[in-house]
């Protein structure tokens, strides 16, 4: 790899300047410029010691000395010497004229050893515009080989605005991972900065059945048959979801990505159900995984053409091919897990199924008024980035009501440090009380109303302890997610006057509720998961639609559900394409309770 180095020309520019400021003589003058020659000849380990000898005399050469003693270093690959003289360099001679091209050094010498953090930490120091391209091309060279997820996930989270960064962590989602959270990331990742230039290529099979198998695609034609887009007797979906095919194995139930076929299975017992009230669906799954050109060869195919619904694909440029084509095509296109409005901003046909942060926050601030308290609002928020963008989303909201926001700010941690990082007017519980006869002070905060957006289970109930060590006492408004449901109590959930964003609510006391999950365990022989409830009621909504009102959703007012036989909480799309049904729950007489 070739790194940005001192030119020749910028060498003796700098030397030129060096002699008309400085008293260099001309003897250590030669020295200095025939133990650079050594380094530009490659003879490294005889240029180390002429260059030492410069530098231990401190005179003005010597910050230039150390620059190349740390180069040549790097060339014989000793990184920890070179790193080691940089870092001296810095310390001595913080103000060296030439320090970009120090740091430039250091970060490809962290780089080469892994040490992103204080690589990425270095680039953001230099300031000379004209290294900008050389950054880029360092950061790409290394970032890309970066195999752990975690790992960039974090380097993302230190460095948010770092679009190679953001670049690199698409790049690795879309090739390797399932999760939902991580597809949810990629998707707002790309939002922000775009599609990667090149993604590794995954083997992508197409299939025509009701149950995922692998087949050869169709090649691309021009042709496409014309397509009837009135109500009919049967409507065609195609299941474009990552199955993996190649990695499967029956006898494995925890998979990578076993929400995809808990997805798939719903969606077929919704398929029966149709089938009962006389609507026929299709049923083509097609394994897509995160080839671009497979998916483009597949929608472009002369059976794909009669295709009325498609459900997926859940990566970026997959999904954005697959949007193209729907819009030019009127076929209609459901994202499954999806939350970010931006996938059906401009797109008509193209529907979330679940509501978007945007469509929560909404339904949160309703609430918000509802309870007729102080228009005074403190936001906290945990530290994934869908808990920033609930938050940020839920802050704008306020403020277009004419809210005061009183704090804003993530927090984690203990229940003590999170009360000991909210700044509002009242003072904190000490952690320890200065005497052990005089009680720690806590003066009571007029808070109309406390939101926490959290992904982790464990921070509700820090939160809600958090607040009465601050003796806030406003209702708290907080995501579901912050909460096991299964280690929190009763009265965890009474503590205070707790309401709950909960977009997957299920009722389990309700009866269709009940059926369907006794009909799913004798067919399955296990419960069904979230997934399985989330694929049965987007297909059971759809196909119904499809029977109404054919493709062409032109009647707003009847796109919603006007049955209680969904499993969640129905379908919105009266006034947008992302659902308009954000639950929120309260727990009331010993369970939780739809409010909204």
């Amino acid at each position: 790899m070739n790194y940005r180095t001192l030119t020749i020309v910028s060498l003796l520019l700098l030397l030129n300047k060096l002699l008309a400021v400085a008293q260099v003589s001309g003897d250590a003058l030669k020295r200095y410029k025939a133990a650079v020659q050594l380094v530009q000849t490659g003879n490294y380990e005889r240029a180390r010691a002429d260059l030492n000898t410069i530098i231990q005399r401190e005179g003005a050469l010597a910050p230039y000395a150390h620059y190349y003693y740390a180069l040549a270093a790097f060339r014989q690959r000793d990184f920890t010497q070179a790193r080691l003289m940089i870092k001296q360099l810095m310390n001595r001679y913080p103000n060296w004229q030439k320090m970009d091209d120090a740091t430039y050094l250091f970060a490809a010498t962290c780089m080469e050893t892994g040490q992103y953090e204080d690589a990425l930490d270095a680039i953001q120091q230099i300031r000379n515009p004209a290294f900008r391209t050389d950054v880029t091309k360092l950061e790409q060279a290394f970032l890309g080989r970066v195999t752990n997820l975690n790992q960039l996930k974090q380097l993302n989270r230190e460095f948010p605005d770092d679009r190679i960064v953001g670049l690199a962590l698409i790049d690795l989602i879309q090739r390797t991972a399932t999760d939902k959270d991580d597809l949810e990331l990629s998707d707002r990742l790309t939002n922000r900065f775009g599609v990667p230039g090149t993604v590794g290529p995954r083997s992508t099979s197409t299939a025509a059945s009701t149950t995922p198998s692998a087949a050869t695609p169709t090649a691309t034609t021009p042709a496409q048959p014309a397509r009837n887009t009135r109500a009919k007797g049967y409507y065609n979906v195609a299941i474009m979801f990552p199955f993996r095919l190649d990695e499967f194995n029956p006898d494995k139930r925890q998979r990578s990505n076993q929400y995809v076929y808990d997805l798939y299975n719903g969606i077929k017992m919704a398929k029966d159900k149709l089938q009962e009230e006389g609507i026929t669906i299709n049923l083509f799954a097609y394994d897509v995984d995160n080839d671009a050109n497979k998916t483009l060869e597949l929608v472009n195919s002369p059976a794909f053409a009669q295709t009325d619904m498609i459900i997926g694909p859940l990566y970026v440029e997959p999904n954005r091919i697959a949007s193209t084509f729907a819009n030019q095509n009127n076929m209609l296109l459901l994202n499954p897990i999806a939350t970010s409005s931006e996938l059906v901003s401009n797109q008509p046909m193209s529907f979330l199924a679940q509501p978007s942060l945007n469509q929560q926050a909404l339904k949160a601030a309703e609430l918000s008024r509802n309870l007729k308290g102080l228009r005074r609002a403190a936001i906290y928020f945990g530290s994934t980035r869908k808990d920033s963008l609930l938050a940020t989303a839920y802050r704008n909201e306020l403020k277009r009501q004419n809210y005061q926001i009183l704090d804003f700010r993530k927090v984690s941690g203990s229940a003590q440090t999170m009360a000991d990082a909210m700044k509002l007017s009242g003072t904190a519980t000490p952690t320890r009380s200065t005497s052990a006869t005089t009680p720690a002070t806590v003066t009571p905060v007029s808070v109309g109303h406390v939101f926490f957006a959290s992904s982790n289970d464990e921070e509700g109930n820090r939160m809600i302890d958090a607040l009465s060590r601050r003796k806030v006492n406003g209702p708290l408004i907080a995501t579901a997610s912050a909460f096991d449901f299964y280690k929190n109590g009763p009265s965890t959930f009474t503590r205070r006057d707790l309401y709950l964003l909960y977009p997957d609510f299920i009722d389990s006391s309700r009866e269709p509720v009940t059926a369907f999950e006794e009909e799913y365990l004798a067919k399955q022989n296990t419960i069904p998961s979230i997934f399985v409830s989330q694929g049965y009621d987007m297909m059971l909504f759809f196909g119904r639609q499809l029977a109404k009102n054919g493709t062409q959703f032109r009647n707003r007012n009847s796109l919603r559900s006007d049955t209680d036989d969904y499993l969640l909480s129905g379908f919105d799309y009266t006034q947008s394409n992302d659902n308009q049904l954000a639950p929120i729950v309260k727990f009331e007489d010993g369970r939780f309770v739809k409010i909204n």
